[in-house]
C-alpha cells in the first residue's frame, strides 16, 4: 500500500536548496502567509481560533495578524529579522507567527521549560531583534549586555497592567505583505540538545507548507475539523501538526493552556473535537479518568500519536469506547518539520510495530554504518529525504555537513524498511544496549512494560558491567503498587531472556525530560554511573 489515492494532491519532481531534488506538491500555496490568506478567503466567517473565552474566525484573525504585522514594522523589523517567542499555549502564539509571515520575519521559538543560559544561549546564536515573552517569565530574560542584538522586549500578560503587548497589537492593519521566496526560513526550532549546544533546525516556507499539505491529504481534513492544541505549540508538532495543518484545512484550532485528562475531555466533547496529535501517554491518561464514559466524543475521528508506540491494550480501549476514532502513528522530527510517516488509522491494529508508510513524496532508507543502504529488514541508521526536510542549521555549516547527505537528513534512530515501505523504529543508536554482544534495542522492551495495567510509562537504559559491558535497567514510572518480580515476569513471558531488565527503579514521579518532552536518558545512565 502507498500514498497514491485520489486524496492526495498531484506531485512532480523539483530541485530544492541548491542540489536536492525532491517530489513536491504541483499546486501549493508560495509562502505560509499565501496559506493564511487562503485560508481566510476560503472559510472567513468559519472559527479558526479558540482559547478560552475567545473565539476568532479567519476574518479577525487574519485582521488581528495584520495589526501585529503592522507593530512589527514600527518597531523597525525588516524581512529576515528574528522575533523569538517564549509563549505558552495561547491565542497570541498562532496570531504572532501569522503576523511574522506577513512581514516575512522568522520566528524563533522557545519552550517555556528553558531556563536563562539557554534562553541566552538560542537569542545570541539566533541574533534575535525582539522576543516576545510571557510576563510571569520575566525573572528568566538573560540581561541585555548578553544579548546584543535584542533590541525589544515584549511582555504579554492576561493582567493589561502587566502586558505590553499593545505596542504590537494596537495599530492599523499592515498593507501588502511582504515577499518572501519559498526556500527562505521562516522559522528556527532548537533542536533538543541531549549532547552539546542545541542546533537551530531552519524551516523554510517550503517545508512547512509541503507538511501542512501532508497531514491535510493523509489525514483527509477539511475546512469542518476541529483540532485541539494539547502540546505545546512552541514543538514541532505543535506549530505544524496543529497550527499550520489548521491553516492548511482552513479548520478550527482550540488551544489549551495545558494538557489535564480531564479538562481535555470536558474540551473535546464541548468543542465537538474531529482530530488531535497527542503522545500515547496522554490518551491512556484519559482512559484512566473514572468519568471518561460520560462524555461525548463521538465526532472526534482521527487520533494522531508519536514519540512513542502506542500499548496495544489502549488502542483497544479506544477502539471500544469511540468505535469512529482512527489512530494514526505520526514518526518525525524537527529536522523533517514534523512528519516522516504516517499510518493510515485503518492499518494500526495490524502494524502495532511499525510508526506507518513514508508520507508522499517521501523516501526513507536504512543504511550501514558506510551509508550503504541495506535490504528490506535490516536494521539501520535511517536516512528521510523529501520536501519536507530541511536546509540545515542556522550558523552551523558543520553540523549541516554532518547531519545531511544529498538531502537525506541521518535520523539516528535505529530502524528498518520492510518490503512493503512500513517503517519500524527500534531506538536511538546512543541508546542502544549491548550485552555481551547482544544488541537490545530499548524502545522493545519499553513497549513491552507499557502493556503492563501498572505501568505508566518507562526508560530502558544500560547499566555498567565489568563482565558484559552491558546489562539492562529500567526506570519505570507506576499508577500502582506492583513488585519489580511481577515487572520482570511480565517481561519474561514476552522478551527473550536477556532484553529482561535485570534491575528496576520504581517510581511515582515522572521521567525527566528536555524542552521538547524526550526522556532524558543521559541523565538516567549518569545515575547509575553510566
Amino acid at each position: 500500500m502507498d500514498w497514491s489515492q485520489p486524496q492526495i494532491p498531484p506531485m512532480r519532481l523539483e530541485t530544492r536548496f541548491g542540489d536536492r531534488v525532491v517530489p513536491a506538491f504541483c499546486e501549493r500555496p508560495g509562502s505560509v502567509w499565501a496559506m493564511i490568506a487562503e485560508a481566510a478567503a476560503r472559510n472567513p466567517d468559519g472559527e479558526a481560533l479558540i482559547a478560552g473565552n475567545v473565539r476568532l474566525t479567519w476574518r479577525q484573525a487574519v485582521a488581528r495578524a495584520a495589526r501585529i504585522a503592522a507593530g512589527f514594522r514600527k518597531l523597525g523589523l525588516k524581512r529576515g529579522d528574528r522575533v523569538a517567542i517564549l509563549l505558552g499555549n495561547r491565542v497570541e502564539f498562532p496570531l504572532i507567527l501569522f503576523a511574522a509571515a506577513h512581514e516575512g520575519l522568522v520566528t524563533v521559538l522557545l519552550s517555556t521549560r528553558q531556563q536563562k543560559p539557554e534562553i541566552a544561549y538560542v537569542l545570541t546564536d539566533c541574533g534575535a531583534r525582539i522576543l516576545i515573552h510571557e510576563a510571569t517569565l520575566a525573572e528568566r530574560l538573560p540581561d541585555a549586555r548578553d544579548v546584543p542584538d535584542l533590541a525589544h522586549r515584549v511582555a504579554i500578560d492576561d493582567d493589561p497592567a502587566l502586558s505590553g503587548f499593545a505596542v504590537l497589537a494596537d495599530n492599523a492593519p499592515a498593507p501588502t505583505p511582504v515577499e518572501v521566496g519559498e526556500e527562505d526560513t521562516a522559522m528556527i526550532l532548537y533542536t533538543s540538545g541531549t549532547t552539546g549546544k542545541p542546533k537551530g533546525a531552519m524551516l523554510a516556507h517550503c517545508n512547512i507548507i509541503h507538511s501542512s499539505m501532508v497531514f491535510v491529504s493523509c489525514l483527509q481534513l477539511t475546512q469542518a475539523d476541529r483540532s485541539i492544541a494539547a502540546v505545546p505549540l512552541g514543538h514541532v508538532t505543535g506549530v505544524v501538526a496543529n497550527i499550520t495543518t489548521m491553516v492548511r484545512c482552513a479548520g478550527a484550532l482550540i488551544i489549551m493552556p495545558e494538557f489535564k485528562a480531564a479538562d481535555y475531555l470536558r474540551l473535546a466533547a464541548r468543542e465537538r473535537v474531529t482530530y488531535t496529535v497527542m503522545v500515547p501517554a496522554m490518551y491512556n491518561l484519559c482512559l484512566l479518568q473514572p468519568d471518561f464514559d460520560s462524555f461525548d466524543l463521538s465526532s472526534w475521528r482521527i487520533g494522531g500519536f508519536g514519540g512513542a508506540p502506542m500499548p496495544i491494550a489502549t488502542i483497544e480501549k479506544l477502539d471500544a469506547k469511540i468505535p469512529g476514532l482512527k489512530l494514526a502513528n505520526c514518526y518525525g522530527a524537527t529536522e523533517t518539520t514534523s512528519p516522516s510517516t504516517i499510518m493510515p488509522g485503518e492499518l494500526t491494529a495490524a502494524h502495532i510495530d511499525s510508526v506507518g508508510l513514508p508520507c508522499p513524496g517521501a523516501r526513507i532508507v536504512a543504511v550501514d554504518a558506510d551509508g550503504r543502504e541495506l535490504p528490506s529488514g535490516e536494521i539501520g541508521e535511517l536516512w528521510i529525504q523529501s520536501a519536507s526536510v530541511i536546509k540545515g542549521y542556522w550558523n552551523n555549516p558543520k553540523a549541516t555537513a554532518e547531519s545531511f547527505t544529498a538531502g537525506f537528513w541521518h535520523s539516528g534512530d535505529l530502524g528498518s524498511v520492510d518490503a512493503d515501505n512500513f517503517v519500524r523504529v527500534f531506538d536511538r543508536q546512543k541508546d542502544m544496549i549491548n550485552r555481551g554482544g547482544l544488541k537490545i534495542y530499548s524502545a522493545e522492551v519499553e513497549s513491552v512494560l507499557a502493556g503492563h495495567p501498572a505501568v505508566v510509562e518507562s526508560a530502558i537504559v544500560a547499566k555498567p558491567c565489568p563482565v558484559l559491558g552491558e546489562r539492562v535497567h529500567a526506570v519505570v514510572v507506576t499508577r500502582e503498587q506492583v513488585a519489580v518480580e511481577a515487572l520482570r515476569a511480565w517481561c519474561a513471558e514476552r522478551l527473550s531472556d536477556y532484553k529482561v531488565p535485570e534491575t528496576m527503579l520504581l517510581t511515582a514521579e515522572p521521567l525527566p525530560r528536555n524542552a521538547n518532552g524526550k526522556v532524558l536518558k543521559r541523565q538516567l545512565r549518569e545515575l547509575l554511573g553510566a
